[in-house]
């Protein structure tokens, strides 16, 4: 009803009349809304629209992926419409599936801050005329993340309205993927066509926070808890030690298995070491025999020799001669 008031008033208005002169007389209470969905569903540029100025920096197809990346942090802006103060919270690239659980965890707990003591609604941005596996994934995330609680203050908003005819869009509705029904039907049926093409017609965006007082007015007049959120974030903490602690014992597991193999090569070089020094130490030895018999052989040589009863006494040849016949044959005696 109040809403209505507002739209005769606003009809009547003449077209240099300020909306904050138009509708000084309705006083509201404030709005605190989320922006959630996939990275290029429309999330900046539907904030932009409900402010009515380039508030948050839109992700477009000709983004770097460094100013991409530079926008995946919550952020909030606030602007007096209508006679409300009306606070958004854009979340660009929080819900997108290859998000870590530690960004995650970080900007949730950073929606906290911003949003508290909770958002009245939690507008699902959803790109209509590409509803791919990839969005489907990123909305799963959200429902994982906010709860199945949510959906009582959800409000799914399909964006390239400028694509879109009003008159058969609720057609298109009833031919949508099977998926996208069902995201619907969790929502209650609740949602809301933005033309971000057009951020100057207001209409559209009074249109959207009339749905939203009502959606407030059914819930009893309250916002999404703070409590969920907490729950969530413990949930993030929760899934982060688990994940810690399964790569620490894959690491430790890992060190172990690297330390046996070494002591196993240490161990192994170590015997090959000794069998080798054992080998050294055989050959040495049976050098030595060699040398102490060939010694011993050549000593009994000289003492016959001293004698007069060797049998080489009467070969005619050198000295040297005669001793080096001598040695070959004790090494052939001994061989």
């Amino acid at each position: 009803n109040r809403f209505k008031a507002v739209r005769k008033s606003f009809s009547m208005a003449s077209p240099n009349s300020s909306y904050a002169q138009v509708f000084a007389s309705a006083m509201f209470q404030d709005f605190r809304l989320v922006l959630v969905g996939k990275t290029g569903a429309g999330k900046s540029s539907s904030g932009n629209t409900i402010l009515g100025r380039d508030a948050f920096r839109a992700a477009t197809k000709h983004s770097s992926a460094k100013k991409v990346l530079e926008t995946t942090e919550c952020s909030k802006q606030r602007e007096l419409m209508f006679s409300r103060m009306v606070y958004v919270v854009d979340t660009p690239g929080l819900f997108d599936t290859n998000q870590s659980d530690e960004t995650v965890k970080r900007e949730i707990s950073k929606c906290i801050n911003k949003t508290a003591p909770g958002p009245h609604a939690i507008l699902l941005v959803i790109k209509f005329v590409t509803f791919t596996a990839e969005e489907i994934e990123a909305v799963m995330k959200v429902e994982e993340i906010f709860g199945e609680e949510s959906w009582k203050y959800t409000i799914i908003l399909f964006t390239h309205g400028d694509k879109i005819k009003s008159e058969l869009f609720h057609q298109k509705l009833k031919n949508a993927p099977a998926d996208l029904q069902e995201i619907l039907k969790k929502a209650g049926n609740r949602y809301h066509v933005f033309n971000n093409l057009q951020v100057s017609d207001r209409r559209q965006v009074m249109t959207l926070l009339e749905k939203i007082q009502r959606m407030v007015d059914d819930n009893g007049g309250k916002f999404y808890s703070n409590d969920t959120y907490e729950e969530a974030k413990k949930m993030l903490d929760q899934r982060e030690r688990d994940i810690k602690q399964y790569y620490e014992k894959v690491l430790e597991e890992k060190i172990k298995a690297v330390k046996a193999d070494y002591e196993r090569q240490l161990r192994e070089a170590k015997e090959e070491h000794e069998q080798v020094e054992k080998k050294l130490e055989s050959e040495l030895k049976e050098l030595k025999r060699y040398y102490r018999v060939l010694e011993s052989g050549v000593r009994q040589f000289l003492e016959q020799i001293g004698d007069g009863n060797s049998p080489l006494l009467g070969l005619k040849l050198p000295c040297g001669l005669r001793l080096a016949h001598v040695i070959h044959a004790l090494q052939n005696s001994f061989e």
